[in-house]
């Protein structure tokens, strides 16, 4: 059986405490030599198909030849993407409005969309965004779609909730440069602003119902509706040949190992590089991005240093697998990561709502 195989039959390491997964998944090196010198994991480790580690078993047929059926949909190791949740409309019209306004920042210079583009990717198209002070800010700029169904925050995993997030990108010199005491001075000052702040909370701004209305935006960011969704949910039309084929292969050689979940990654921390380098070699471990949306959000990796999904599916099988991947393999995953791409407000991702 193979790795996925595996991994579809026996998911209870999904459940698995968070500090367990990353003591366990930390034992992985580029050779033995991890495995003599943090023995005690090693069972641990195949039975959780270790990202960058594949079972020991071989696959029953070629990885370019796909079984007859790829599995029981509902065995599958990725769920669809839920409807956003019910939420206060006008909290959420609130929060819209400050998402946009450049009075969050400390020269009412940006926003949050200057870096988070809802009308486009949840991001920007940039490697690095710039800072307040002119400066690349350190890491390419994650999606702000689906953000909500991730475990952890930011490629470092520092912040654990929606709101602590909002709470850090005001505070950092770079982002937003402000208090929360200086954007609600500023809020409270405008006769309209109050006046919606009264109609979704019953009072003017603060602190508390500002970062409130911002995450209560931020969590109806969801984007259901992809072709993979829909052949979760039984339309085995959804896809064709070649994409099933590529959810195939991305099971079998093992990516699925990290990205799997409603969000197809972001509930795990993960070393990079495991057997190759992969992109700019600090922080060493990463939190496991999403791959919703991933073909319209490049460039890939924490420094954006892949331009293309191609490079990037390309260096990850080197990287984390130690798979020199074919021209076909790629093409097919390509195929498979391009069905991810979810709608937003009734348009998919990328386009123009």
């Amino acid at each position: 059986m193979s790795g996925a195989g595996y991994l579809r039959s026996d998911r209870s390491f999904l459940n698995m405490p968070f500090r367990t997964l990353l003591e366990l998944r930390n034992c992985a090196g580029p050779g033995l030599a991890a495995f003599v010198r943090y023995g005690y994991c090693a069972i641990a480790i195949g039975v959780v198909v270790l990202c960058g580690l594949q079972l020991a078993a071989a696959p029953s047929q070629p990885l370019d030849q796909p079984p007859a059926s790829v599995g029981t949909i509902a065995e599958e190791p990725i769920t669809p993407i839920p409807e956003p949740p019910p939420i206060d409309p006008r909290k959420v019209k609130l929060g819209e409005r400050l998402f946009g306004d450049p009075r969050l920042s400390r020269d009412n210079s940006r926003s949050c969309l200057s870096c988070h583009d809802v009308s486009s990717n949840g991001a920007t198209t940039k490697r690095q965004d710039i800072g307040l002070d002119g400066s690349s800010l350190p890491f390419n700029t994650p999606t702000i779609f689906n953000a909500t169904l991730n475990f952890r925050l930011g490629w470092e995993g520092r912040l654990r909730t929606m709101e602590s997030d909002v709470q850090a990108a005001l505070a950092n010199p770079q982002i937003m440069g402000i208090s929360i005491s200086e954007v609600v001075a500023k809020l409270a000052a405008d006769p309209d602003m109050r006046k919606e702040f009264t109609a979704a909370y019953g009072s003017g701004p603060d602190a508390a119902n500002m970062v409130d209305a911002i995450t209560s935006f931020e969590r109806t960011l969801v984007t259901p509706d992809s072709k993979f969704d829909r052949w979760l949910t039984g339309d085995a039309a959804a896809l064709s040949k070649e994409e099933l084929n590529g959810y195939w292969l991305f099971k079998s050689l093992g990516c699925v190992s990290c990205h799997q979940g409603v969000n197809v990654g972001g509930n795990l921390f993960e070393r990079h590089g495991i057997f190759h380098p992969l992109a700019s070699p600090k922080p060493e471990i990463l939190r496991v991005p999403s791959l919703r949306n991933v073909a319209t959000t490049p460039p890939y990796f924490h420094d954006g240093s892949a331009q293309t999904l191609d490079e990037a599916v390309r260096k990850m099988g080197l990287a984390q697998l130690n798979s020199t991947l074919t021209d076909q393999q790629v093409n097919a995953i390509v195929a498979y990561l391009q069905t991810l791409t979810g709608k937003y407000r009734g348009s998919p991702v990328g386009a123009s709502p």
